[in-house]
């Protein structure tokens, strides 16, 4: 999704708990953010994904009717230029990389004040990942246990443009892949794409050889 600098980011805000959800987006609101909406579920905030087409969706991972990991995937799934950021009551490490490896941008507990709220915010619809401090470590440590840390200078790939390039290194088509994370064959072109304009890589070829010499495999 295309948008000018100068422009606010439109934000979707989903959350279960009406007081915390409409004060939050008052919050933005009177703070120059445009509000693409407001949501309770999952499932409503697919909908209003499509019909509104927000920068950033503000999501819960507490949800009545799906996890916040599935309705990051469906809502990425459905829109992939959207940015996911994280708003939750839970700091748990199992929540934090099962968020992001279903493609969040960035994860913040509820506990942020407001200005780190907005920051986080404008971050994420830049494409930045962005994390509540003492978790980016927290996800970084683990990625470096299972071997897929990158180089210090590295650009960092989302959970879900990591997981489809170690899928594309193995030597799977994108519909094969598609298939295995239930994926449109789009979508996981869409992330391939996003992928080599960040490594600045031009074929497939360079992207396979580079899971390769990073222990992407």
């Amino acid at each position: 999704m295309c948008r000018a600098t100068d422009e606010p980011p439109r934000v979707l805000v989903v959350d279960d708990h009406p007081i915390w959800r409409d004060g939050l987006a008052e919050k933005l609101a009177e703070r120059g953010f445009t509000l693409a909406g407001t949501a309770a579920d999952g499932a409503q905030a697919l909908r209003l994904v499509r019909a509104t087409r927000p920068d950033v969706v503000l999501l819960d991972l507490q949800l009545p009717d799906m996890p916040g990991a599935e309705v990051t995937r469906r809502l990425l799934a459905a829109d992939a230029s959207i940015h996911v950021l994280i708003l939750s009551a839970s700091g748990e490490q199992r929540n934090v990389l099962e968020a992001m490896t279903a493609g969040a941008t960035g994860y913040l507990v509820k506990s942020a004040r407001l200005d780190e709220v907005m920051t986080a915010i404008r971050a994420a619809a830049a494409g930045e990942t962005v994390f509540t401090p003492g978790l980016a470590g927290l996800v970084l440590g683990e990625y470096h246990r299972l071997g897929g840390s990158p180089e210090r200078g590295t650009p960092r790939l989302t959970g879900r443009e990591t997981e489809v390039l170690r899928l594309v290194a193995t030597g799977l088509t994108y519909r094969e892949i598609a298939e295995r994370l239930v994926l449109s064959h789009r979508t996981v072109q869409n992330h391939v794409q996003n992928t080599l304009g960040k490594l600045r890589l031009h074929n497939k070829a360079q992207l396979v050889r580079y899971a390769l010499e990073q222990g992407i495999e």
